[in-house]
């Protein structure tokens, strides 16, 4: 299975088709977060529309709480506080954020984002299969530096090696990946500034393999 994967596009999907030209065959679309920069919240059709294969999306603080509605109508999956199974693959999702200085549009404390992911991986029961939290934020403490500072979601950070992989967004200068017991972090990077990520699950003798790659337009 091949994930494309992007987060922060705020609006600006302009090289969304140069990546996915270069990314192969996708069987999931994965976006996390701030799809548009503090709405409409139609706006997401737009991206929406880019692609064919199935998609599951999570809103970001600069998305107002009404886009879920937008996104249930539309062809995506809204993963937010939801999950699916597509091919032996478990997917959870929280959108938005952690409560940031900025009162933005779609913020969560951070007790009840604990406790929805919580219930979500309850849900999932003890499984061979690999989990992947689909999230706006990252963890505490990875890939969530602001200068000197960590902003990241500390409830999140209960869940490190419960999933198999956690994509994220929300800091545009922390695109990168990283590895927390058995759980890969992945920030795809601004995916308006042409930042995505191919990330791909392959079984081999009961054995699932996992490899990432970020991937940049025009390269």
């Amino acid at each position: 299975m091949r994930l494309f994967a992007i987060a922060d596009p705020h609006g600006n999907y302009s090289r969304i088709r140069e990546l996915l030209g270069q990314s192969g065959n996708i069987d999931v679309v994965l976006i996390a977060g701030d799809i548009t920069n503090f709405g409409p919240d139609e706006k997401a059709l737009e991206l929406i529309d880019l692609f064919k294969p199935p998609i599951l999306a999570v809103p970001g603080n600069c998305d107002h709480e009404s886009i879920l509605e937008v996104i249930e109508n539309s062809k995506a999956t809204n993963l937010h506080n939801g999950s699916v199974t597509i091919d032996g693959v478990k997917f959870v999702g929280m959108g938005g954020s952690n409560p940031t200085p900025f009162c933005t549009p779609f913020e969560i404390e951070e007790c009840d984002f604990e406790t929805n992911l919580n219930n979500l991986m309850s849900e999932t029961g003890k499984t061979d299969e690999p989990v992947v939290i689909l999230t706006h934020v990252p963890p505490y403490g990875i890939l969530d530096e602001v200068g000197d500072m960590h902003v990241g979601c500390k409830a999140l950070s209960v869940f490190l090696d419960k999933a198999d992989i956690m994509v994220c967004g929300h800091i545009h200068e922390a695109r990168g990946i990283r590895n927390s017991g058995k759980t890969i972090i992945v920030n795809p990077g601004m995916a308006a500034l042409g930042f995505a990520a191919l990330i791909d699950i392959n079984k081999e003798n009961q054995e699932y393999d996992i490899n990432v790659q970020l991937i940049e337009a025009g390269r």
